[in-house]
């Protein structure tokens, strides 16, 4: 996916305003070599690229006086109420460095699955993106999780999934975390209909 972005000269609280009031969002380019590098985008094309899945979990070309990079999305801020972007950050990728990334998981195929099908279970999808190491050249756009084996009381793990080659997971500590819960339907329970007070030998309801 490609951004066009322009050097930005000044920087400070006031310079800031003055840009987003012309309809500029500021931003900065940093890591690899090189230095830190002030940046200006089109508030209104970034706002639309920000929609966009592929801008947060894949490597962007970005150019910048003529020339193309390619740099990953780190960070960015938006306005408390307004739909405004308030500054960007992104980092230049190295190709020969590791990266850790977050990839959405993209989920299918679990109304053809014997815990939907036929045992009409609810599946809760527990975590939607997981944490990967990998070359840039290896990084997924996404991760597609087939859901067709899902069965009654058995929950997907991390292990039961494939990774794209050159991608190794990182869970910060759990060993098999769960992806996707099976829950087995409620059943309902249907209360036995309350006792009728009995009668005495004159008819009377409740008295002796």
């Amino acid at each position: 996916m490609k951004f066009v972005a322009f050097e930005r000269s000044k920087q400070g609280t006031g310079a800031s305003r003055r840009l987003r009031n012309s309809g500029r969002t500021p931003g900065i380019v940093y890591g690899s070599t090189s230095a830190p590098q002030l940046i200006e985008l089109d508030h209104n094309a970034l706002w639309h690229a920000l929609k966009k899945e592929a801008f947060h979990a894949s490597i962007l070309e970005m150019e910048l006086n003529g020339q193309a990079s390619q740099v990953l999305l780190r960070d960015y801020q938006m306005h408390p109420y307004k739909q405004l972007v308030q500054h960007i950050d992104f980092q230049r990728v190295d190709a020969n460095t590791t990266l850790h990334m977050k990839v959405p998981l993209h989920f299918s195929g679990e109304e053809e699955s014997e815990a939907v099908k036929t045992d009409k279970c609810l599946v809760n999808h527990v975590v939607t993106e997981i944490e990967v190491a990998c070359l840039p050249a290896n990084l997924p756009e996404f991760i597609a999780v087939d859901l067709k084996g899902l069965t009654k009381g058995n929950s997907l793990h991390l292990n039961d999934i494939t990774l794209p080659a050159g991608c190794k997971p990182v869970t910060h500590g759990k060993k098999n975390p769960v992806l996707v819960s099976v829950v087995a339907p409620v059943e309902e329970v249907v209360a036995a209909p309350a006792a009728a007070p009995a009668e005495d030998a004159k008819g009377k309801k409740g008295k002796k």
